[in-house]
């Protein structure tokens, strides 16, 4: 039997699909390592190659996140229309479930690796169940080893992804994590995933992790294990790594170059609307200090249009960023995912313009700020995207080069094309 695993092509207009098709879906291969050897798999991801829908497998599995939900539909109905069974899954189609199974044969609720053999063993039998649950969320030991070698390699910047943990010990009310996760943070033995890079080739690691250090103790044994690979890898931290200089100097030692870093906003008020507990502006410069003086470049994420969040937001951040040498940045508009409480709240007040999914991408407004209007925040973000990613502002914050300067000029000028790109279909 024949097995397509999907992973659809994120709308023209937004700023991430120009910067997430670099890297694979971790979700996808690990998909196909949990499927048997009765199945021959495909993985075709739309961002970098086209959908051929005059060759039919015996199951389509489609996995989706929030933007790409209206294009993985229309997907899974022609699909359907053609005779396949789809199978849909991932965060959307959890907290979305039956909108999805308008779409689809079967909706895989959660983490898959105990539903999905399941499922395909019921598939194999002709019992295909509408609707598959996690019991009790999965401890990560014995995980098996992403299919990677599925992937049309020649299309991604690199594939060196591996998780390490699973959750996020925070529960910020703009986030799906927790509810996805659950308020669980899970760790994998060290010993497992030193042995799955060892069958990696290239210098080159992301963890795709929510929070790489949200264990300091794990993420202590975890450096201390891949000092000797002399590897170069990034990741995503909160701030309170900062607290623990024995884990920087770990991470710093173990071949730390940056680390992507939800700062957020600038306003403590706002933080604290957010439940951003780590988070205290007033440490904001010591804490950028310290990073960098362990070699640890940084891309921060900062969210606009929050409650207290008016006009003066974008020229006050964009002014922080510069003044701090913050490598490169990312903005996002505040959304209200589904399962998230932002998105409870924001419905409770009638201030959700929408549900048009392609544009919960953090690059559109799809509700109604309290301080600005829709249209002044979205012209806001367009200007302070264009100013941060001109040539000024990223010699600025670059110089005098020290830390990685060559990898994060070529992400900045990756930036810059992959806005410049954007704002083009935007108009």
């Amino acid at each position: 039997m024949r097995l397509s695993l999907i992973a659809p092509k994120w709308p023209e207009d937004s700023l991430w699909g120009q910067i997430y098709f670099r890297f694979p879906y971790l979700a996808l291969t690990t998909l196909a390592a949990l499927t048997n050897d009765r199945w021959e798999i495909s993985i075709i991801d739309e961002n970098v190659e086209s959908l051929d829908f005059s060759d039919l497998p015996d199951l389509a599995g489609i996995s989706l996140m929030t933007p790409l939900a209206r294009r993985g539909y229309e997907i899974a109905d022609t699909y359907r229309e053609k005779g396949v069974p789809v199978v849909l899954g991932g965060i959307h189609p959890t907290m979305m479930s039956l909108e999805a199974k308008a779409h689809a044969d079967s909706v895989v609720l959660g983490e898959a690796e105990e539903t999905w053999p399941r499922l395909l063993s019921d598939f194999e039998r002709g019992n295909l169940k509408p609707f598959y649950r996690i019991q009790d969320f999965k401890s990560l030991e014995n995980m098996p080893v992403p299919r990677r070698d599925l992937l049309n390699r020649r299309a991604y910047f690199f594939v060196n992804t591996i998780q390490t943990t699973r959750g996020c010990p925070f529960d910020c009310i703009f986030c799906s994590v927790t509810s996805f996760y659950g308020r669980t943070y899970r760790t994998r033995p060290v010993e497992e995933v030193i042995e799955e890079m060892k069958n990696m080739t290239g210098r080159f690691i992301f963890f795709v992790d929510d929070n790489i250090a949200g264990s300091p103790a794990y993420a202590k044994d975890l450096f201390r294990a891949l000092i000797p690979l002399k590897l170069k890898w990034f990741s995503q931290a909160s701030l309170s790594i900062i607290n623990d200089r024995e884990l920087l100097d770990l991470a710093q030692q173990s071949g730390c170059m940056g680390l992507f870093i939800g700062f957020e906003s600038l306003s403590q008020a706002s933080l604290k609307s957010m439940g951003k507990s780590a988070n205290h502006v007033e440490k904001y410069r010591d804490s950028i200090r310290t990073l960098h003086d362990h070699g640890i470049g940084i891309q921060a994420s900062f969210i606009l249009g929050t409650d207290q969040d008016d006009k003066s937001v974008f020229s006050d951040v964009l002014r922080f960023i510069e003044k701090s040498h913050i490598e490169a940045a990312l903005f996002s508009v505040l959304t209200p995912f589904p399962g998230t409480r932002i998105q409870e709240i924001l419905l409770k007040e009638n201030r959700v313009l929408h549900t048009a999914w392609d544009k919960y991408d953090m690059n559109h407004v799809v509700f109604k700020p309290r301080l600005m209007t829709p249209e002044e925040l979205q012209e806001g973000l367009c200007w302070a995207y264009k100013r941060l990613y001109g040539y000024r502002s990223i010699t600025k914050r670059l110089f005098p080069f020290t830390r990685g300067g060559l990898f994060y000029g070529i992400q900045n000028f990756g930036f810059r094309q992959a806005w410049k790109k954007t704002l083009k279909t935007m108009i």
